[in-house]
């Protein structure tokens, strides 16, 4: 939109960038289910939020992988507050789901927005702690899927109380491949993750490992080393992540942050120079540096001499081709 100037303009130059970065492109929705979508959502009682538009969360807006859209259900106005991620095992412990709604109680009692996944164990105490003061549950179907079944009641209560957001459109069903991609929203809406319970290769440590690629706090509640559920949580505290013993910890680790996670309000977002031109020498220069392990973009400026704008402007061209995938920490690679 910033180059072509409008959304019509850009939509009708897509099939055109992609042929630009070779390969097969992929096929573009029609208006006519993009519209039906939204009828969809909006029966549910949801409404859509689009990466540009004021009210998209700005710590999320701040990561590359960031959704171009998001369905809500909910109290939109808790966005506006600063979030907290709590995450953890599923098969969590009795005492780290305790402790784990304390720390939520605590935290959305003095403000705070405590966001986690809506799954079983300690997301769920996660929620139940925070339900009355201010949770938000990012879920990894639709609007109108219900994952895992005992948490239907809980998921209503979030969707009328709190606020649900999915990336995925109604209808989805949740699959293993879906959680990884949830995780990365949950780790960018927050301006920390604290990891409450977890085994060596849980999904918790993804979400902490992305909060460190965003910047974020990254925080762990320490367990016995006899524990497996334990071990997690123990690892992150070894290589830094910050020992947390109580809400007062969290709120102290992160206070040099502070902040609202909600973009100000205006008229519409900052307006960028257009891209620059892409020639076949510039794609060719681009492709030479690309591979299968991940490059930062800032890297590929600097090694291929070639202007930011222009690079960005191939990189668009080779994702819309479906040639190259993006990376957490502003990377990319060829696809294999």
């Amino acid at each position: 939109m910033r180059r072509f100037g409008s959304g019509a303009a850009a939509l009708a130059a897509l099939p055109d960038l992609a042929r630009r970065g070779g390969g097969a492109a992929p096929a573009i929705p029609s208006a006519e289910s993009a519209g039906s979508e939204m009828a969809r959502v909006e029966r549910l009682g949801g409404a859509h939020l689009f990466r540009g538009e004021p009210g998209y969360p700005a710590l999320l807006d701040q990561i590359d992988t960031a959704p171009p859209v998001l369905t809500l259900m909910g109290d939109r106005t808790l966005l506006d507050r600063p979030a907290i991620a709590i995450v953890g095992a599923r098969n969590a412990s009795g005492a780290a789901v305790r402790f784990a709604r304390m720390l939520a109680h605590g935290l959305s009692e003095r403000g705070w927005l405590v966001v986690s996944g809506l799954a079983r164990g300690i997301d769920t105490a996660a929620h139940v702690g925070s339900i009355a003061s201010g949770t938000m549950a990012v879920i990894a179907g639709g609007l109108d899927n219900i994952y895992p079944p005992e948490n239907e009641a809980l998921q209503r209560d979030i969707a009328t109380r709190g606020l649900l957001i999915a990336e995925s459109p109604p209808g989805t069903e949740p699959r293993a491949r879906h959680f990884p991609y949830r995780n990365r929203i949950i780790a960018g809406l927050a301006a920390g993750t604290v990891v409450v319970e977890a085994a060596p290769k849980s999904g918790s440590l993804i979400t902490a490992r992305l909060a460190a690629e965003f910047g974020r706090e990254v925080m762990a509640v320490p367990g016995s080393p006899l524990d497996p559920r334990a071990q997690g949580c123990n690892l992150l505290i070894r290589e830094g992540a910050i020992l947390i013993q109580s809400a007062d910890d969290i709120i102290e680790a992160l206070s040099p942050i502070g902040g609202g996670v909600a973009s100000p309000r205006g008229d519409g977002p900052p307006q960028a120079p257009p891209a620059g031109e892409a020639d076949d020498s510039a794609r060719g220069a681009i492709l030479d540096l690309l591979g299968p392990v991940p490059l930062p973009i800032d890297e590929l400026i600097r090694q291929s001499g070639i202007a930011a704008p222009t690079v960005q402007m191939v990189l668009l061209e080779f994702e819309l081709a479906g040639r190259i995938e993006r990376h957490a920490g502003g990377r990319v690679s060829l696809r294999t």
